[in-house]
């Protein structure tokens, strides 16, 4: 899981001839659920079937009730002997155990039917953003956030490892309709991040990975510029990016804040002296935010 979350992370824009790298090909050894996706039926196991959905019916010894059925949109597909059957909302499991009893009601004796999921054309997931392949994919089985941003290349070097989760179709278990959820870039990632990565999604869920933002710092520091915000980046933090501070460097550091929708400038004045002797919070930064260092004062 830690190598899958580091390919994540650092994935380079996937060739167009491969498929994206997947749990089988990142971590060995690999759980059964999380084989590639063209790996039928494991994926399967817990998938509901729904119209748009193209099923493989095959019937050991009797060839000619062999089929690739669409299901339509009333929820059936059509099969030889059996006419209309509803096949909606089961899973392939469940299929299959009803074309078995139907078929060993009145036509054949012991039949021994095997039915996979040939195209999932049913239920759908959007990720956007910040991901080598964006695009509408769709849902196999018990598809997990890993598995979506897996299948989409995993992050672009732009891509700040947050992550928005919008619900179409009912709520988190917590009542809201979206979750943000973060990915760290570490070579030992948190409990937490293993935890987001194992989110089950949902048939219209829209995943947005979110670009990194970044803090200007300036005036008296060895390094003046733009840095990315890195998990909760405070004041000290991004001092400490951007070098330290020169030997004319003061102690009191501006912070210039705008609101992004009310267009306000707050100014926040932060001692360094005051934050290292714990009188006073290390102020955690947020995007745009603009931090200047004067000259001391002889």
């Amino acid at each position: 899981m830690i190598a899958l979350l580091l390919l994540l992370l650092q994935a380079p824009p996937p060739p167009q001839t491969a498929p994206p790298a997947t749990d089988a090909q990142a971590v060995a050894p690999a759980p059964a659920d999380a084989a590639p996706p063209e790996a039928d039926p494991l994926p399967t196991r817990d998938y509901e079937v729904g119209p748009g959905d193209v099923l493989e019916i095959a019937v050991y010894g009797n060839d000619d009730l062999s089929r690739v059925p669409t299901v339509q949109t009333n929820g059936s597909i059509s099969y030889p002997l059996l006419g209309e059957v509803q096949v909606a909302g089961l899973t392939v499991a469940e299929i299959q155990r009803k074309i078995t009893n139907l078929l060993e009601k009145d036509y054949l004796v012991r039949p021994q039917v095997e039915v996979k999921v040939h195209e999932y054309q049913s239920q759908f997931v959007s990720v956007v953003g910040e991901v080598n392949s964006p695009g509408r994919k769709p849902l196999r089985g018990r598809t997990r956030l890993i598995d979506l941003l897996t299948e989409a290349g995993g992050f672009k070097p732009t891509a700040s490892g947050d992550v928005i989760i919008a619900r179409t179709e009912g709520e988190f278990a917590d009542g809201q309709r979206s979750i943000t959820v973060r990915i760290t870039r570490s070579t030992s990632p948190a409990m937490q991040d293993l935890v987001n990565l194992e989110l089950p999604l949902r048939n219209g869920d829209i995943v947005t990975a979110l670009p990194k933002a970044y803090v200007t710092v300036d005036g008296e520091v060895a390094r003046p510029g733009r840095y990315a915000i890195e998990a909760d980046l405070t004041v000290t933090g991004a001092i400490s990016l951007a070098g330290g501070l020169t030997r004319f460097g003061s102690s009191n550091v501006k912070v210039r804040r705008t609101d992004p929708v009310a267009g306000q400038t707050t100014i926040l004045d932060v001692d360094l002296k005051d934050v290292r002797k714990g009188k006073e919070p290390d102020v955690p930064l947020l995007p745009n935010d603009v931090l200047s260092v004067s000259r001391r004062v002889f």
